[in-house]
């Protein structure tokens, strides 16, 4: 089987599809909804409604998959503002997901407008038009972040879309998250899905601050990250702010950007087999005696 056969469509609780990967063990999205998770845990907590009104946006797209996000971002701003300049890089290890999404028309159901252009961004890894320049970098996130950043390039708009920190440690470290932090504008937003202390923590420690966006489909929250002062954020509860006081807290760490999945998840484990923080099933004990 190849590896495009080995992806199959499965339906998620708003009508879209998304795909499972037998590698991470997972899906791409929640069996809640894969077409509201791109509006409502990316395109919305980056206030891309709101800045649709300039001339230009930036968006950074880490973990591309089958293209969901940056078809999100196309339709809000787009829908507002036509005449809007969008710049897009998108990260992806392999063409196959974004392809086989192309394949299987699964926008079809979105009614989308703009199918030829992922298209273009699957098959060519670009796509140009009057206003629109996006490109698709294939390879490890963590040596495109490092040519991204020297190019000069800041995002208004950073989507980070990986699979769970535990099934890819790589993405969530405190070194990867710094570089991308340093790829936001001023006033820029990071959103990602994960509400993991070792991932806001990490944030925390690439100076940026963070809070927290609604649920979707599940009880737990995104994270949305900053590094302005000016930006509201919605402030962490009580229980979200002691757990990061937990050994859950510990980041991952990967010095170099070349090390396995493997290494950097014993390294934390090592960490937190030392740590004086308080252990985080005593944390989760006492929140579950007051929920």
């Amino acid at each position: 089987m190849s590896e495009q056969e080995s992806f199959t469509p499965k339906i998620t609780g708003d009508g879209s599809f998304t795909f499972f990967s037998t590698e991470f063990d997972e899906s791409f999205h929640s069996h809640y909804g894969a077409r509201q998770e791109s509006f409502l845990k990316f395109v919305k907590p980056t206030l891309l409604d709101r800045k649709a009104h300039r001339s230009q946006l930036r968006i950074l797209d880490i973990c591309y998959g089958l293209g969901y996000n940056t078809a999100a971002a196309l339709q809000t701003i787009w829908h507002i503002n036509p005449n809007c300049k969008i710049d897009i890089i998108a990260l992806e290890i392999n063409t196959s997901v974004p392809q086989v999404a192309i394949a299987h028309n699964l926008f079809d159901n979105w009614h989308y407008e703009y199918t030829d252009i992922l298209a273009e961004i699957a098959f060519k890894q670009k796509a140009n038009r009057q206003n629109l320049h996006a490109q698709l970098l294939i390879g490890d996130a963590r040596s495109s972040i490092q040519t991204i950043y020297r190019s000069g390039f800041r995002a208004d708009a950073i989507f980070l879309d990986p699979f769970s920190p535990p099934q890819c440690p790589q993405l969530w470290t405190i070194e990867f998250i710094k570089l991308v932090s340093k790829c936001l504008e001023t006033d820029g937003l990071l959103a990602t899905y994960s509400c993991a202390a070792a991932v806001r923590m990490a944030m925390k420690a690439a100076l940026l601050r963070i809070g927290s966006t609604a649920p979707v489909g599940r009880r737990t929250p995104g994270t949305i990250a900053t590094p302005s002062e000016a930006v509201e954020l919605s402030s962490l509860s009580q229980l979200e702010q002691e757990h990061l006081l937990t050994r859950a807290s510990i980041p991952y760490r990967d010095p170099e950007l070349t090390d396995s999945a493997k290494i950097i998840v014993q390294r934390r484990q090592e960490e937190q087999n030392i740590s004086q923080l308080e252990p985080t099933s005593r944390w989760r004990r006492r929140w579950e005696s007051k929920l």
